[in-house]
C-alpha cells in the first residue's frame, strides 16, 4: 500500500511540475489540436477598428473552464463595421453549447483571450442572435473564406467581442 501511494504523490508532482511548465511557457493551439495559456504581447489599449483581422485567417481564443485550467482553440472570425465576430458551427445532433468545450466554457463566463499574430486582447464576448445583426457577418464570412461551405443541417452561431 505504502508504494502504490507513493507513486500516486509521485505521479500528482509531476503533473503539477507539468502545469507549471506550461504556464510558464504557454501551450498555444495548433490545426485542429486544443491548448492552454496563451503567450504573447498583451495589448492594453482599446481597439476601435477590429478590421486588421480580415488579412488573419483563422485566430486563437482561450476560455475559461470549469476546472480552472484554460482551454484555447483556433477559430474563425469576421470584422464587421470595426467590430469583431467570432464564428463556430454546429453539425445536427451536436447539442448547444455542450458540443464544442470553448462555446460552452464562453457562455459561462464571456471573459476571453483572443490572440492575433503574437497580440494578446482579453476581452468578453456575447451570442449575438439579432438577425439584422447576423445578416452582414454572414456575408462577410463568405468574403473572406470563399471556399467554406456549411452542410445544410448545421447551425451557426456567432459572438460578439464587445468594445473594451
Amino acid at each position: 500500500m505504502k508504494t502504490l501511494g507513493k507513486i500516486i504523490v509521485g505521479i500528482l508532482v509531476c503533473l503539477v511540475l507539468l502545469l507549471l511548465v506550461l504556464r510558464i511557457t504557454g501551450l498555444d493551439p495548433k490545426d485542429r489540436r486544443p491548448g492552454l495559456w496563451l503567450k504573447g504581447d498583451v495589448v492594453t489599449t482599446p481597439v476601435s477598428d477590429w478590421s486588421f483581422t480580415d488579412k488573419i485567417p483563422s485566430i486563437m481564443i482561450q476560455t475559461r473552464t470549469r476546472y480552472l485550467l484554460p482551454h484555447s482553440v483556433t477559430i474563425y472570425c469576421v470584422s464587421h463595421n470595426g467590430q469583431l465576430y467570432l464564428h463556430t458551427v454546429f453539425l445536427k445532433g451536436v447539442p448547444f453549447p455542450n458540443g464544442r468545450s470553448w462555446v460552452a466554457s464562453l457562455i459561462r463566463d464571456p471573459h476571453v483571450r483572443i490572440k492575433v499574430g503574437n497580440q494578446l486582447f482579453d476581452r468578453t464576448a456575447t451570442e449575438a442572435t439579432d438577425p439584422a445583426e447576423i445578416e452582414p457577418l454572414m456575408d462577410a464570412y463568405k468574403n473572406k473564406y470563399p471556399k467554406s461551405k456549411f452542410p445544410s443541417d448545421s447551425t451557426t452561431y456567432w459572438f460578439h467581442v464587445l468594445p473594451e
